[in-house]
């Protein structure tokens, strides 16, 4: 088994970024998320972890510290191995390439499969229809350098896995991975 010091994760909404992340924690990873520290900017002032206030918050701290800040914030405070969850910008996957021992593993699934998925899930994803949420995401595929660039960040991975099966065949697949 390989071992990568830092395991970065990109991926589409419900593509089971979560599960993988969970999956390597179980291996001895520590876990930490770009999107948590969003969540802490909105808690500061109030405002809901809905998606479409982290979308807007984070395109807001790309624009005022740079694309890369999530992952610069990040680093300050990695010091083991740790899986990096939601890369979202392809700045963040510079920086992050920077350090040694990082892979940027993205996972992925048909949109169809992904929205049932976020459905089950039952958080506010602001997307009540199938078309919603692919418009929605289409947000997330923008060519703005300072916003969110998903299938940038897809495109630049190391490694590819398609989610679109059981629990136990993405298992299967992070084994071969590692």
């Amino acid at each position: 088994m390989k071992q990568y010091r830092l395991i970065g994760l990109t991926g589409s909404n419900g593509s089971g970024k979560g599960e993988a992340a969970a999956f390597l924690v179980a291996r001895g990873y520590s876990y930490r998320s770009l999107s948590d520290i969003i969540r802490e900017k909105l808690a500061s002032v109030g405002l809901a972890a809905n998606r479409d206030n982290l979308i807007a918050k984070g395109n807001e701290l790309r624009r005022t510290g740079g694309p890369d800040v999530l992952a610069r914030l990040l680093l300050g405070s990695v010091n083991s191995r740790t899986v990096i969850d939601s890369i979202r910008n392809p700045a963040e996957v510079e920086c992050l390439r920077k350090e040694d021992g990082f892979i940027l593993l993205a996972i992925d699934a048909p949109a169809a499969v992904r929205f049932e998925r976020v459905r089950a899930r039952g958080r506010d994803e602001s997307a009540a229809t199938l078309a919603e949420f692919i418009r929605k995401e289409a947000e997330e595929m923008g060519s703005d350098p300072e916003a969110q660039q998903i299938h940038r960040c897809l495109e630049m991975a190391d490694a590819t896995i398609t989610n679109d099966r059981s629990r136990e065949d993405l298992h299967r697949q992070l084994e071969v991975f590692l």
